[in-house]
């Protein structure tokens, strides 16, 4: 409930800071008549992953259970792609996202298309909404809590809009760049739990070599598939279902938020911790230092009063009878 709950605050905010910026800019550009456009096509965004989500959940049923394993392995590898790219992709163009929004918006309402304004709004919520769906649908299928999983899921989804909604009302103050990297820290782990919990779906299905296929290393005094480094790579890495009952609830924790079970494969381990060390590492390099941020935030301090000197100085040159001549300022030729 805790991790899906995480999950939906930090995938739900971001959705509202996208709204929330798209409805302040078309107010304060004096365009509320397109709103009812917008809304409709983030109306199609929840819609197509409520769709979805209802497909995943009671579309699986009817089918045989290799080919279940399989596509929900399939599903969980495109859930992990989808967060891992939404994780960088928020590092990069977080900061930007107000101006190519408020962009596409300029784009869409001087085409005057119905469809472009739909568009709009769609594209900007689907992302977040398909996103999340995947992932909790990973989620529940992996530690198979699912009431607890919907319940944190919603449970974080309101304070998102709780929160998105006070923050365009200037209400409360929060600090987005620190919050979206605690939270995008805490996705690379699940993600990485996700990938594991893929891995032994196609296990099973036996699209990957493992316990559950010919390749598996047998133990000569048991007759089972063997344990440890002898079972090294298609066997099990380690078995602690004796100590950590899988149905326990701390088994369900671990497994919700690290991606621990208590009994794993050689893949599964591999896969797990190539993750976390590989995205980890370019997750953490892609951080803003803090004194990088205090100096680029000085130097836009500083450069603002030139900025403005610069343009008064222009709109003073248009005014006179040389305007038609090139004005060089600070911001170029003018």
């Amino acid at each position: 409930m805790f991790a899906s709950l995480l999950i939906g605050l930090r995938e739900g905010l971001e959705a509202a800071l996208v709204v929330g910026i798209l409805v302040a800019y078309l107010k304060r550009i004096g365009r509320t008549d397109v709103l009812p456009k917008m809304w409709a096509g983030i109306g199609l965004a929840v819609a197509l992953a409520l769709g979805i989500g209802a497909v995943l959940t009671f579309g699986a049923y009817s089918l045989a259970p290799g080919a279940q394993e399989l596509i929900g392995g399939l599903l969980s590898l495109f859930a992990v792609a989808m967060v891992t790219w939404m994780i960088f992709w928020m590092q990069k163009a977080g900061r930007t996202m107000k101006a190519t929004l408020e962009g596409g918006l300029d784009r869409a309402i001087a085409k005057g298309g119905l469809w472009a304004l739909i568009a709009i709004g769609f594209v900007s919520v689907a992302r977040e909404g398909i996103e999340t769906t995947l992932l909790l649908w990973s989620m529940v299928q992996s530690f198979g809590s699912a009431p607890a999983a919907l319940l944190g899921a919603l449970i974080g989804l309101a304070i998102a809009v709780v929160v998105g909604w006070l923050l365009a009302r200037g209400a409360v103050r929060l600090d987005l760049r620190r919050f979206f990297a605690w939270t995008g820290g805490f996705l690379v782990i699940v993600a990485a739990g996700v990938l594991a919990y893929a891995i032994m779906d196609l296990q099973e299905a036996g699209a990957l070599p493992g316990p559950f296929t010919a390749a598996a290393p047998v133990d000569p005094a048991t007759g089972a598939v063997a344990v440890g480094f002898a079972a090294f790579p298609f066997g099990w890495a380690f078995d602690l279902s004796g100590a950590i009952a899988p149905d326990s609830t701390v088994a369900t924790i671990l497994q919700a938020i690290v991606g621990f079970m208590p009994r794993m494969t050689w893949l599964q381990v591999i896969a797990w911790l190539l993750y976390i060390v590989i995205v980890g590492t370019f997750f953490l390099r892609g951080l803003p230092r803090r004194r990088a941020a205090k100096k680029a935030d000085a130097a836009d301090s500083a450069a603002a009063p030139a900025q403005t000197t610069a343009r008064a100085d222009a709109a003073s040159a248009a005014s006179s009878p040389a305007s038609a001549l090139p004005v060089t300022t600070s911001e170029g030729t003018a």
